[in-house]
């Protein structure tokens, strides 16, 4: 990617646990902080109408698309969702920390920009050290979208965040290279039925492996090729 000229002034912090502390107040203060993930580098805010806005106008996003929600641990779950299927034990158990967004009822609490009026949100603990702190200081979890203009190819470093994104963002903490490279599996587990809306860094045979098994085996729809949400 080629860099905006404005995206020069935008700090880029290595992720020590100072300039994460930092990061995380920019956060309180309704900022917008690239962060890393395992799959890709992910633009966060605090998950308030404000903050959740923008976000919207910084990656150009239709405000018609719900924005996910990054959590530092299950405990956290208690605060953003409604509703915890019990299909979600299985997955979470095969693939928590780790690239599976889950979709499951929102907590009423939740602005309705962020769930774009559906009534629900997509879920995800990350497996990545430095993400997971960041969401610890920030007070359990955020609103977390990738970190790119929408419609172009997801940042896979911290300064190809920071080029697509410029000067909307208020810092990025520099986690390395993204271990994976590609966006999260997405799976609905909204009205008792088990939807694939996007394979990711899952593929279908990891997803079937689970799906068929215990809980889970229910009503399955998935797609039978990866689907653009970026």
């Amino acid at each position: 990617m080629k860099a905006q000229g404005v995206a020069v002034s935008v700090p880029i912090w290595a992720p020590t646990d100072e300039n994460l502390r930092r990061a995380a107040d920019l956060l309180r203060a309704g900022e917008l902080v690239v962060m890393p993930t395992e799959t890709v580098y992910g633009l966060g805010c605090l998950p308030s109408a404000e903050a959740v806005q923008r976000l919207f106008h910084a990656k150009g996003r239709p405000e018609s698309r719900p924005i996910p929600i990054l959590v530092s641990s299950t405990a956290a779950l208690k605060q953003v969702v409604l509703e915890w299927p019990p299909q979600a034990q299985a997955l979470i158990e095969a693939f928590w920390p780790g690239p599976l967004t889950i979709v499951v009822p929102a907590a009423p609490s939740l602005p309705q920009e962020l769930t774009a009026g559906t009534g629900t949100v997509g879920v995800r603990q990350p497996r990545h050290p430095v993400a997971i702190r960041l969401l610890e200081l920030a007070g359990g979890y955020l609103a977390v979208t990738s970190a790119n203009r929408s419609g172009e190819e997801p940042a896979a470093t911290a300064q190809e965040a920071v080029a697509a994104l410029g000067a909307s963002v208020a810092a990025a903490i520099d986690g390395g290279p993204a271990e994976l490279g590609v966006p999260s599996t997405v799976v609905s587990l909204v009205g008792g039925e088990v939807q694939v809306l996007r394979l990711g860094a899952i593929g279908k045979s990891e997803l079937l492996r689970v799906l068929r098994a215990g809980p889970a085996r229910s009503r399955c729809t998935i797609p039978s090729s990866e689907s653009d949400l970026r």
